[in-house]
């Protein structure tokens, strides 16, 4: 998430998701298909039946994890749990893949597609969430999306006699920290598995059991800087220099539920006031030998951006005397969806569920990141929201990262049967019977 205070401007992970659904703010996907869905096929209605049987299971799975939160780092319970239903099912499983990462394969019966589905595992530190409690918690949904491979795995697993190609379920660790993927990736995780293309679901703020797609845009990478001063004074010129550093944000971060409501409608707007953003906050602390250090750090939109903002920040340095900076040598990337796949997924989902049911995102959000980033970054691939907001609740209670969140449970099965159906589409689908 990232950490709002001044005083530690560090970015490590998203504090916000957002989006709508043409259904209202708070509304539900009613059971059944919508009158705009087409019929399902032979097999998403064995997926819908599969799926319906696991729905009290799955739940009761995922409140296991929800009271067992553990840190990026830490997944020991998690991770077992994961690795002993995909073992049940079937699969060829991998512990301890860039630290307790699972890696679960899944063959299908004839030749296809490698097709990757990624679900984080990790809960929030108690400084990542927003007017949140002293303890780790599920409070970004971590716990429903990997309740939803674990039950996309199940359900795929049952049909594996009509799949072609092979499906792998990576559970990753450490995503909170922005370290997860790359400590899979790391660990030879693509290597191993080659897939094809990624897919991954998080929850946000849309009426329960609908969906929010990312053609062509995401979320945002982040940079930072350490700018020292020295000499006399030096703690006036940084007060002064952090507000000098706080004009360049372009966004304010939402403060209430109708902050929150405008920014949904914001991210959903082609060309809107979100096309291009800069949030920049800055904090000061005292160094060694009396300097101060003055600590910034930004998301930006587009990612290409990131050296027009370094240069903006040099300038800025540079009227202060006896001040130096100083950059990492790569900005953390943005996670940016290709647009052929985001319109695929929609068009999937729009058939599947009818087009009420799936929204586009057409900016970023400028408070969130995600380190999926780095898989799409290799391998081509889609990332949407799962509507998690329970019919007239309040946006806080479905939004990530606050204490309040609290998510219909109901959107784990539509999450397992939109994206069984979607992976098993993009595998490829055979004719032999399904398993009993």
């Amino acid at each position: 998430m990232t950490d709002r205070r001044l005083g530690n401007p560090a970015l490590t992970r998203r504090s916000v998701l957002g989006g709508a659904v043409a259904l209202g703010a708070g509304g539900v996907l009613t059971a059944g298909i919508p009158a705009q869905a087409a019929e399902p096929s032979d097999l998403e209605g064995r997926i819908d039946a599969l799926a319906g049987r696991l729905d009290a299971d799955l739940t009761a799975l995922r409140r296991d994890i929800h009271r067992h939160p553990e840190l990026a780092g830490g997944e020991v319970h998690t991770a077992a749990l994961v690795a002993d239903r995909l073992r049940a099912a079937g699969l060829e499983v991998t512990t301890g893949v860039g630290g307790h990462g699972v890696v679960g394969v899944l063959r299908g019966k004839g030749r296809g597609r490698t097709v990757a589905y990624r679900a984080d595992m990790d809960a929030v530190p108690p400084d990542s969430q927003i007017n949140g409690g002293p303890d780790p918690a599920h409070v970004c949904g971590h716990d429903l999306h990997t309740t939803i491979g674990v039950g996309v795995a199940e359900v795929l697993a049952r049909l594996r006699t009509r799949l072609h190609g092979r499906v792998v379920f990576l559970s990753q660790p450490g995503e909170e920290a922005l370290a997860g993927a790359q400590a899979m990736i790391s660990d030879g995780v693509l290597e191993r598995t080659r897939p094809d293309e990624i897919h991954a679901l998080h929850c946000g703020p849309f009426p329960v059991g609908t969906f929010a797609v990312t053609p062509g845009t995401g979320l945002p990478g982040q940079d930072h800087s350490s700018i020292t001063l020295t000499g006399p004074g030096a703690s006036g010129r940084a007060d002064r220099l952090v507000a000098d550093l706080g004009a360049l944000s372009t966004v304010t971060p939402p403060q209430t539920s109708a902050d929150l409501e405008r920014l949904i409608r914001e991210v959903e707007t082609p060309h809107g006031p979100l096309a291009r953003f800069v949030w920049m906050r800055a904090g000061a602390r005292p160094a060694a030998n009396g300097d101060v250090e003055v600590r910034a750090a930004y998301r930006c939109w587009p990612q290409e951006r990131v050296p027009e903002i370094r240069d903006q920040l040099r300038r800025l340095t540079g009227r202060y005397p006896d001040a130096r900076i100083e950059f990492p040598a790569d900005a953390f990337p943005a996670m940016v969806c290709p647009p052929r796949p985001g319109r695929e997924v929609r068009d999937y989902l729009e058939r599947r569920l009818g087009r009420q049911a799936v929204t586009t995102m057409n900016a970023a959000i400028p408070f969130s990141g995600e380190d999926f980033a780095l898989f799409l970054r290799r391998v081509p691939g889609t990332f949407s929201f799962l509507g998690v907001r329970r019919p007239g609740a309040d946006i806080t209670t479905a939004y990530p990262h606050f204490g309040a969140f609290d998510p219909d449970e109901r959107a784990i099965g539509a999450g397992v049967r939109a994206m069984a159906g979607w992976l098993a589409h993009r595998a490829g689908i055979g004719t032999g019977h399904s398993a009993p």
